[in-house]
């Protein structure tokens, strides 16, 4: 899978909470509240057009609040690193794709696809003719190397890679040259050759020879002893720790991508390309340099854009209505729900304030949560979404090849009434506006379940991300909607780097109290199988909820190890159902860029999922 940090992730301010009843308005059908259809101003792709013009400098707009502050490809968790322009210098092994029915892009990969044997136990990768930035070849030494390397980050902790799951890959897999451009794959348990897929395509293939060192200047070691990898990982990790000497220091001008590091600012995380001139892949480079510019609100994106000082970004949906004045002013805007992307609260299911892990433990009052959510009045909601979003009640995301089975016709849809019906048949006295108390206390039929007591109430922390502004807006109507019952959501606004460093059971469990839910934008999950392993199976390392379910645990394993393609769909259709989170609409990612610049549509396209290619881009008259 495809999340945007490599961890997990203010307070309500006097103006979000006066704006509570505008918004609960705009969205539960009130007057006067809901934006217009929007979504003609942004679905069309603009085609490939022009004729390319060498040169020119591409200014890029990052995500608000996510500035990098690392460069190794594995930050360890300790670090909580965001990593600096991630698979532009250092591919992975396999491109991950764009396009919600494939998992990698096959023309940007590093390898030809995989050949299994009739077990699937063993995987033969030949490896393509690519060079690194001093002209040597990349090989199969060198995915060796970076998987072994990979294994010392995990032997160090576990949470030093988010994707992982203890017994899981890489742990039962050897890996062997047995040529300088093959790479022989063992597995001790076979996998889904879809999932497998998605790992390789986490995996970034670093220079074995030049970074074979645990000191400047040091003798070159056996990476394949696990001691050495540990020395060299350690090495490489302090060296990152140095943000002063990113550009400067010579291991990290060794790559294998289209870029390398010409400048970064430590004290705002801006950073700037230039074209790694050995590069061998595809797209022939043709702009000079490629400035990431960071930006600490979606407001001062806008107005870089509205000064034509931006090439590329994308627009909060809370400016949908500048779309017409940025197209005047000479850009393109698109806009779609990128694939295997689900928003949701995230639920701790290891919060004990206010008993709150015991009230969350029952099935029927996830869905009672679940059914205060008025996906389509948020969408339709001005300041919330703005008629920017589609509807999603699963982890597959919308017009995945792996659908839930409940079709177009979810589980738990917003129905207030069927919320409040779910806590008078469980115990619970519903309070309108005031205190939901259990009165029926016990685990027998009827009562408010295992663990809570006459008189308990419902309340608990939200944390809500600072940007963008669809986040806060919705979490606001998802708690007035919730005082209607007698349900108190307390919303403290985070700092989005500070909820990926402090917000999550596996790697900061002493915070486990600060947060009973946490809404933090979206997850993508692997585009052409979006398995909810890491994530939603018991020891899954990015299971920041501490969510537990046996018979999900067995749908994940079916999709992990299994043949069956449709094994991911029922996994699919058992997390919707018993909800380790609660599924909020999808917003679409708008694309901006200007009408002076062209490539390829899957290029753009890509954008949506935060992937940039931009040595397919080139400026035009």
């Amino acid at each position: 899978m495809t999340h945007v940090s490599t961890k997990r992730r203010g307070r309500l301010s006097v103006a979000l909470a006066a704006a509570v009843t505008l918004l609960a308005t705009a969205c539960t059908g009130g007057g006067g509240g809901a934006a217009k259809d929007v979504t003609a101003d942004y679905s069309a792709q603009p085609k490939q057009s022009g004729s390319p013009k060498d040169g020119g400098t591409a200014t890029v707009a990052l995500t608000p609040g996510l500035s990098p502050n690392y460069i190794y490809p594995y930050p360890p968790a300790s670090a909580n690193g965001t990593v600096i322009a991630r698979g532009l210098m250092w591919r992975s092994l396999y491109r991950p794709s764009g396009e919600g029915n494939q998992v990698a892009d096959a023309e940007l990969s590093l390898a030809e696809p995989p050949t299994y044997s009739s077990d699937r136990k063993t995987v033969t990768i030949k490896m393509k003719d690519y060079k690194w930035s001093n002209g040597t070849p990349v090989t199969a030494d060198d995915v060796v190397f970076s998987l072994a390397l990979l294994r010392a980050a995990l032997a160090e902790s576990p949470a030093n890679w988010s994707f992982y799951t203890p017994g899981q890959f890489p742990d039962g897999v050897t890996a062997k040259a047995t040529a300088k451009d093959t790479l022989t794959l063992g597995l001790e348990t076979a996998y889904n050759p879809s999932y497998l897929l998605s790992m390789l395509t986490l995996l970034y293939v670093m220079p074995a020879t030049e970074w074979n060192i645990a000191k400047t200047g040091g003798p070159h070691l056996d990476y394949t002893k696990p001691k050495n990898a540990t020395a060299i990982y350690k090495y490489l990790t302090k060296e990152s720790e140095s943000q002063s000497t990113f550009a400067s220091n010579p291991l990290w001008q060794i790559v294998n991508g289209p870029y390398r590091l010409r400048s970064f600012d430590p004290t705002t995380g801006s950073f700037s390309l230039a074209p790694n001139e050995s590069y061998s892949g595809p797209g022939e480079s043709r702009l000079d340099q490629i400035d990431f510019k960071a930006f600490t609100s979606a407001a001062a994106v806008l107005n870089q854009f509205k000064a034509g000082n931006l090439t590329v970004g994308t627009l909060d949906s809370s400016f949908i209505t500048q779309i017409d004045a940025l197209k005047a002013k000479g850009y393109n805007v698109y806009g779609a729900p990128a694939p295997a992307r689900f928003d949701s609260l995230t639920i701790n299911f290891k919060n004990t304030a206010g008993n709150f892990d015991k009230i969350i433990s029952q099935a029927y009052v996830r869905q009672a949560l679940q059914r205060l959510i008025d996906q389509r009045g948020y969408i339709a909601g001005r300041g919330i979404y703005n008629g920017a979003g589609s509807v999603n009640y699963s982890t597959a995301g919308e017009g995945s090849p792996y659908p839930p089975a409940f079709g177009d016709t979810p589980p738990y849809p917003y129905d207030p009434a069927a919320a409040q019906k779910l806590l008078t048949d469980n115990g619970w006295k519903v309070v309108p506006n005031g205190a939901t108390t259990c009165e029926r206390p016990g685990d027998g039929p009827g009562e408010c379940g295992a663990g809570i007591s006459r008189g308990q109430t419902i309340s608990f922390t939200l944390a809500s991300a600072n940007t963008p502004a669809y986040v806060g807006a919705r979490d606001i109507a998802f708690a007035s909607a919730a005082k209607k019952l007698g349900i108190e959501v307390k919303i403290v606004t985070k700092a989005l780097n500070y909820m990926y460093a402090n917000y999550g059971n596996t790697f900061a469990p002493a915070t486990k109290n600060e947060w009973a839910m946490q809404d933090y934008g979206p997850l993508y999950l692997a585009a052409g199988y979006p398995s909810g392993n890491t994530v939603f199976n018991t020891e899954g390392s990015f299971n920041l909820g501490s969510y537990g379910d046996a018979e999900a645990d067995k749908l994940i394993n079916a999709s992990t190890f299994g043949a069956d393609e449709k094994a991911l769909s029922a996994e699919v259709t058992r997390l919707a159902e018993d909800l380790p989170v609660l599924f909020m609409p999808t917003p679409h990612t708008l694309v901006v860029w200007k009408d002076t610049l062209s490539g390829p549509q899957s290029s753009f396209k890509a954008l949506l999922s935060f992937l940039y290619t931009p040595e397919l881009w080139y400026f035009h008259d």
